[in-house]
């Protein structure tokens, strides 16, 4: 186990965070790593512009007029803001469908300024405000444009997760039957691949030229909808939307439960972080580092991104009594 971030309160050195880093590029080169690049780990939300893929491959963008910021929603884990909700009932309507073919789960909005609202308003939550009801809406728009069954579209064994499942397997170049499955939090499958290999794929997609020609005209249309739409695949505030605000050449995708994955257009690479304990601030301190590491954010853009490269503790007065620091340095391969 490799330890890649430290919390200090006050002069001790108090918790720690083990973790894994995968730096790859597109010929499938493994480049830097920390901790072990091979783990089998759940790429959770990270895998979604990987699974937006097979809208794109289904015939439903032509077959729906969908857009840019469609296809941004349905790679996001979105804020629950009101342009979400609106982003979700205009790329259903597309295809016909309403908020009540989902199946995703119900919980407030991540952004906690409308939940507080929501909550003062006696309005309950409902599947549309789900995180992933973005997600979701790609597999649904899918389904109805291949004719499918829409009320086990969220199952392992329908088309449109199996479809997923050999997409994941093809741009990775990982055989499908080795990857393991498991169960999101909003109730479709999860996919577990070595980090490395998930990291490959990343890269394919940041030089969509190694991909061919279909596949790598829609990763790129995939990639570019993303940098076009940040705020409508993440959010107000949210780190994925921060880095593409910033920077044309990244594309950026956070995954539950410590996964975090970055796409490198301009050098055609892809990075995969897992962070054991799940720590959410713990992952993003380290995609800083990781991308100033690189010469990606520099030096002087640093200071824009101090709030999660090196977050401070504070107390229930909002005193500051520690931080957050990465302390790690890339391994060449």
């Amino acid at each position: 186990m490799e330890v890649l971030v430290n919390t200090y309160r006050g002069p001790l050195q108090d918790m720690m965070h083990t973790g894994h880093i995968a730096v790859v590029d597109y010929t499938g080169k493994l480049l830097y790593s920390c901790g072990d690049p091979e783990r089998v780990c759940y790429a959770r939300s990270s895998a979604k512009p990987m699974q937006a893929m097979c809208v794109l491959e289904s015939g439903a963008v032509e077959k729906y007029g969908l857009d840019d910021q469609d296809i941004a929603l349905f790679c996001a884990s979105h804020n629950g803001e009101p342009m979400h909700i609106q982003a979700v009932r205009r790329a259903l309507g597309k295809a016909g469908l309403t908020e009540s073919v989902l199946q995703c789960g119900v919980h407030y909005p991540l952004y906690e300024p409308e939940a507080d609202r929501m909550k003062a308003a006696g309005e309950q939550p409902s599947q549309i405000h789900c995180n992933c009801s973005g997600k979701h809406s790609g597999m649904l728009v899918t389904a109805t444009a291949m004719g499918e069954d829409l009320d086990t579209y969220y199952k392992p064994e329908h088309p449109v997760q199996q479809r997923i499942l050999h997409m994941i397997g093809e741009i990775c170049e990982y055989d499908p039957q080795k990857i393991i499955m498991g169960t999101d939090g909003c109730g479709v499958p999860v996919h577990a691949l070595p980090l490395r290999q998930f990291a490959y794929g990343v890269a394919r997609m940041a030089h969509p030229e190694s991909l061919g020609e279909k596949m790598g005209a829609e990763a790129a249309r995939i990639t570019a909808a993303m940098g076009k739409y940040p705020l409508i695949m993440s959010g107000t505030g949210r780190i994925d939307a921060r880095f593409m605000e910033k920077y044309d050449r990244l594309f950026c995708k956070s995954g539950a439960d410590g996964y975090y994955i970055v796409g490198d257009k301009k050098e055609g690479i892809g990075i995969a972080v897992k962070i054991d304990s799940g720590n959410g601030q713990a992952r993003n301190a380290v995609v800083v580092e990781v991308l100033r590491q690189l010469g990606i954010i520099s030096q002087e853009d640093l200071a824009e991104f101090a709030d999660t490269h090196t977050p401070k503790m504070r107390n229930h007065k909002q005193e500051e009594v520690g931080s957050m620091r990465p302390e790690f340095t890339l391994h060449k391969a």
